[in-house]
């Protein structure tokens, strides 16, 4: 018989034992290895079962046991101590506090998704994982950040294959009771709510759930309540689930009802207001403009409130295909906005002119998410070096005139959260080397550009640390891989087989992602025979792992599943490779530490960051990439090799494949293999191990999110921060006032002089000129703008080339005709073909870089003397 109602009974822990309840609680159990031994010795056999979550442990022991555990002396001396310890990183100064400067009192972080832990399942890959780890690793600084998000209640599907391999989704429905979560909770102890208004008289209404991310709250907004409609109801129900009009509500709740829930949480809780606001993809966009809402209440108008909430957002980008951007039909956007719907005080057509895609190509009836995103933010980054160039090169149209390294969108390099995915024997191996200590210190971000004490452990600890890692995945996989096909229809007596799959002494390849096309999941069957070559090889054999998702509209992903999982299937290799069905966290802790090879070959460069290679490096793995997002960056052939790509113009998708999987094979038969399988005078694979060392010691420290929420605290929220405090009302309508001047008067600035002291096209290295510009400046003045001449080495078009600006200074005027002289010096200080030109830009103490407006002014051809263009 099925219930007709299901509700959650929680166990009632005797007063010794109450501390676990908070211990539980608090997400820092997800990342802190005595907590979850403590929570382990409850009772080992329920901790399994639970999948290591101390909410559902404590739900299921007898209260027998914890009557036994309550009296047992040494379980409490250890519940102490861990209570203890959790106190002191929750309360405690942290790196943060040790600052200088001028820092944020608090910021809000808003995502769609976010991956802290299997045991909270709402993320779908790698944007939610990344946002997990800055959450925690913002917690280990001492970063006062808020997390804000959404809480579906079927999380993201669980996937399994068909008896022929086709994904099938399945969607297990969480209750917020049985997860480690809060209910916020107003003083009257009535559930806290935000409430959206909807077209036709609807209200689309939240609580807000609270979980505790070390001493960062997560606040999770749940629309499954009995306060709203049906349709209401679900507008939570899944991760990227629904048509278009479901997204759009998903995406105002997450950006208007998260800024709701903020303000009701630091209402509530006393916590600081956060002085900067960082939407972590353009999701979450509209939190700017319910914060231009309400200072407009507080009586500043649209203008001047967009140049105060800009001046303390920042928007990162994550995406380098504007394929991947939420897009709406601006009509759909306009019917959710304005007096009968939300925002009522804003005019519908500035809400609408923030996303319109005014540039060449761009499509005038779609409202995009990305765009308003850079238009509400005063600092925008991309999450490699690579994704920065492409994102500049991608958004540049939002700045005409300006080459796309002139765009205002920087990178901070993404990082992965050390605690959450380095092997417990990994971690185990440096406290012995350097102290526990000093090792969590180092893997928290506080250890340095090097890891040097790596280089002092013996070639014998390292090798049989892989071993062991290795022999564990084997295990894994065979547990899982019987589970799979159990549920593919198998019975136990087709089964024997699977007590051969993988061999602990075999190289092992580990290839685990989202399944989009471009990631090329079955690059590595191009070649079925070459592959099977490698591995049947009778002295030099590679084995491989596989896994990952396609979303559940995407055939064409589900397709490649099928395909690899076919081959998988083939007797003459299911001993060699295998597809597990259903990656996640839980299953991405033990592959990575178990490979010896981290395969990444998507189609370069639309790879935007790609961090699971990042977590392969932390435990030894070495990686096989084609050189795309952070590889790219940080690529060295002494800690792994880089699959030649033929991204050239020109080369049919097709042929592109062909010549990648081609280089792949080559790498393996040729470089990799060999070095694994070959030993040295000790018995050991010694060069293999000397990579091993390399990619801890130099990549370990790189790839921390540690090191990455430092860099956002020093190159991106303290600059917000101290753009925030500066722009006070009065500020914000000086610039607003300023900026409408500048765009009204703009069309009468130009260059209608250039003269330069050169009497030819030659000149020697080390010599300087003088430069001469005349301009026009209409109504403005020259406090509006800076004069600069830009120089550098040109190409055979006369394009320059990593250009330098030196701003002139005026030097008479205005004449009869209104016009300005500027002059200043031009250092010749590069040798071969040098060029320069000069231009026109806004200036004002308030902008963050002179392109924010998108204007320019240049020469005409016309204007400038015969030989001071080109020097060559």
């Amino acid at each position: 018989m099925k219930a007709i109602r299901r509700f959650t009974v929680r166990p009632v822990l005797p007063e010794p034992l109450r501390p676990l309840s908070d211990l539980a609680r608090n997400l820092r159990w997800s990342w802190h290895t005595e907590t979850r031994e403590l929570f382990q010795s409850v009772d080992p056999e329920r901790w399994a079962a639970s999948g290591g979550d101390p909410v559902r442990l404590l739900g299921s022991v007898p209260p027998a046991r914890l009557a036994e555990l309550a009296e047992d002396r040494r379980f409490l001396r250890r519940l102490t101590t861990v209570t203890d310890d959790l106190n002191d990183y929750v309360t405690g100064e942290r790196w943060y506090q040790a600052q200088s400067g001028e820092l944020p009192t608090a910021v809000a972080y808003f995502s769609p998704e976010f991956g802290i832990t299997a045991a909270l399942p709402q993320y779908s890959g790698g944007l939610g994982i990344l946002a997990g780890d800055h959450l925690k690793a913002a917690s280990d600084l001492g970063v006062p950040l808020i997390g804000v998000g959404l809480l579906y209640r079927h999380g993201y599907f669980r996937q399994t294959l068909s008896r022929d391999g086709w994904q099938q989704e399945h969607y297990p429905v969480l209750d917020p009771h049985e997860l480690p979560l809060v209910l916020l909770k107003e003083a009257d102890d009535t559930p806290a709510q935000v409430t959206l208004a909807l077209p036709g008289g609807r209200h689309l209404r939240a609580r807000i759930w609270l979980a505790q991310v070390g001493r960062v709250p997560l606040l999770m907004l749940d629309s499954d309540i009995e306060d709203n409609d049906l349709r209401e109801r679900g507008v939570t129900d899944r991760l990227y689930g629904g048509g278009s009009e479901h997204r759009l509500l998903q995406e105002m709740l997450l950006g208007i009802g998260g800024v709701r829930a903020v303000r009701t949480y630091c209402r509530l809780t006393g916590h600081p207001q956060p002085e900067v606001f960082h939407t972590n993809e353009g999701h979450a966009g509209f939190l700017g403009l319910e914060r231009i809402a309400e200072l407009g209440d507080a009586g500043l108008g649209f203008d001047s409130a967009l140049e105060a909430v800009r001046a303390g957002t920042v928007f990162t980008t994550h995406t380098p295909v504007p394929a991947g951007i939420d897009r709406f039909d601006r009509e759909l956007v306009a019917r959710h906005f304005g007096p009968d719907a939300e925002l009522p005080r804003i005019d519908v057509e500035r809400i609408l002119q923030l996303g319109m895609e005014t540039y060449p190509g761009g499509e005038p009836n779609l409202f995009n998410m990305a765009v308003m995103g850079l238009r509400l933010a005063q600092r925008a980054n991309g999450v490699s070096l690579l994704h920065g160039n492409v994102s500049r090169e991608m958004f540049s149209g939002l700045w005409p005139g300006f080459d796309p390294d002139e765009v205002p969108i920087t990178s901070v390099t993404n990082g992965v959260h050390a605690p959450t995915w380095i092997a417990p024997e990994v971690f185990q191996l440096g406290a012995r080397q350097v102290g526990a200590e000093r090792a969590e210190d180092a893997f928290t971000g506080g250890g340095g550009d090097r890891w040097d004490a790596v280089a002092d452990i013996p070639d014998q600890d390292i090798w049989e640390l892989r071993r062991s890692l290795r022999e564990q995945l084997v295990t894994e996989v065979r547990e899982r891989l019987r589970a799979s096909w159990r549920q593919r229809g198998a019975g136990t007596a087709e089964l024997g087989w699977i007590d051969g799959v993988l061999d602990p002494d075999v190289l092992t390849i580990g290839f685990a992602r989202r399944v989009p096309s471009y990631k090329r999941l079955t690059l590595m069957l191009r070649d079925r025979d070459r592959l099977m070559d490698l591995l049947l090889h009778p002295e030099r054999p590679i084995q491989i792992v596989v896994a990952g998702k396609a979303h559940p509209a995407d055939d064409g992903g589900k397709r490649l599943i099928q395909e690899l999982v076919r081959f998988a299937d083939d007797p003459r290799v299911r001993h060699r490779i295998v597809f597990l069905p259903d990656y996640g966290m839980a299953m991405a802790q033990k592959l990575y530490p178990g490979c010896d090879i981290w395969l990444n070959n998507p189609l370069r460069p639309l790879e935007a960051c790609g961090t699971s290679g990042m977590k392969a490096a932390l435990n030894g793995c070495l990686n096989l990439s084609v050189l795309d997002g952070w590889w790219d960056e940080w690529f060295q052939p002494d800690f792994g090799w880089a699959i030649p790509t033929a991204d050239g113009a020109g080369t049919d998708p097709d042929r592109r494949d062909a010549i990648e999987a081609a280089a792949l094979y080559d790498l393996l038969e040729q470089r990799i293999t060999p070095r694994f399988y070959e030993q040295g005078p000790g018995g050991l694979p010694d060069r293999w191990i000397e990579m091993v060392r390399q990619t801890l010691m130099l990549l370990g420290p790189k790839v921390l999110a540690g090191r990455m929420v430092g860099e956002y605290v020093e190159r991106l929220y303290a600059p917000a921060a101290r753009a925030h405090r500066t722009m006070d009302p009065d500020a914000a309508r000086e610039l607003a006032e300023w900026k409408a001047r500048l765009r009204r008067s703009w069309h009468g600035v130009r260059v209608d002089h250039v003269e330069t002291s050169a009497t030819t096209a030659t000149a020697e290295l080390g010599s300087t000129l003088t430069l001469r510009v005349r301009v026009a400046l209409g109504d403005l003045a020259p406090d509006d703008v800076e004069v600069q001449a830009v120089s550098g080495r040109v190409d055979s078009e006369d394009r320059i080339a990593d250009a330098s600006t030196v701003p002139l200074k005026p030097a008479g005027g205005p004449d009869l005709e209104g016009r300005w002289m500027y002059e200043g010096p031009l250092s010749l200080d590069r040798t071969g073909p040098y060029g320069y030109t000069v231009r026109i830009l806004p200036a004002h103490r308030l902008l963050a870089t002179s392109a924010e407006l998108g204007l320019v002014a240049v020469p005409a051809g016309d204007v400038v003397e015969g030989a001071g263009v080109l020097l060559r």
